[in-house]
């Protein structure tokens, strides 16, 4: 299985054949947030293996579905779940759900993630929304773009500058909920599945992140990713807790 256009093309026109309305917002849920696909009204479910070219997830707390509703006035979708280099998967492939949703029409992605704090000042149940990222198995070639360029997706050189949609930044801190202590940051992508080491750590801080995690990217175009602050294993950062999908901010139309 390949993550080239033909292969995205057939997983689009197979789910067009299976609903009414195409989506055009899609929501990526990370570990433990795919029950926000409960707030959808018609919806309907499907999972990933049943999805020409889907690859499987096989991470605790990621169901591998894709639902389809309404979120409020928004025809929505709502990946539960993702795909990770560590799983296995090559670079073309964590990219076809995205993809696909791009062929479906979806204009605007929200990205959700479970992530590890760098930083004190990110306390427990805390949200990063992400306005910059370093991706460093991008920088090391593991990266889906990679290989022949399909225009569809994006330019041969795509730029980096407001790689998440300022407005759409920008409307998700002022909707969070205080308690959330919402704030704009830099996360850093690394390949896992190992957490990172207190050197890592200390080194990642460095450079400027605010929080680690295992790495996966979409589609640059009108997308923002939210990051749920988790425990790490380091006795050099703080111990926090997640908070439920319910807390997080609706930043859908």
């Amino acid at each position: 299985m390949e993550g080239g256009g033909i292969a995205c093309s057939e997983a689009a026109r197979w789910l067009r054949a299976q609903f009414r309305e195409p989506p055009r917002v899609a929501l990526v849920c990370g570990s433990g947030l795919g029950a926000l696909a409960e707030e959808l009204t018609e919806a309907k479910a499907i999972d990933y293996r049943d999805i020409p070219h889907f690859p499987r997830s096989t991470v605790q707390g990621h169901a591998g579905r894709l639902v389809v509703g309404r979120l409020g006035s928004a025809p929505c979708a709502v990946l539960q779940g993702r795909f990770h280099l560590y799983e296995g998967h090559a670079p073309s492939q964590v990219v076809i759900p995205i993809r696909t949703m791009a062929l479906l029409g979806v204009h605007t992605l929200v990205l959700t993630n479970a992530a590890g704090s760098l930083r004190p000042e990110l306390s427990p149940g805390h949200l990063l929304v992400i306005r910059d990222h370093i991706d460093l198995a991008g920088l090391a070639g593991r990266s889906p773009l990679v290989g022949p360029n399909d225009d569809r997706f994006g330019p041969r050189f795509p730029p980096m500058v407001d790689a998440y949609d300022p407005a759409l930044r920008r409307l998700a801190l002022a909707l969070a909920p205080k308690e959330l202590r919402a704030r704009s940051g830099v996360y850093v992508g690394v390949g896992g599945p190992s957490y990172e080491t207190p050197a890592e750590c200390r080194y990642l801080r460095r450079v400027g992140a605010h929080a680690v995690g295992e790495r996966g990217r979409g589609l640059g175009r009108g997308s923002s990713k939210l990051t749920q602050i988790q425990p790490q294993t380091s006795s050099e950062l703080p111990q926090i807790q997640p908070q439920t999908s319910s807390e997080l901010p609706q930043i859908w139309p």
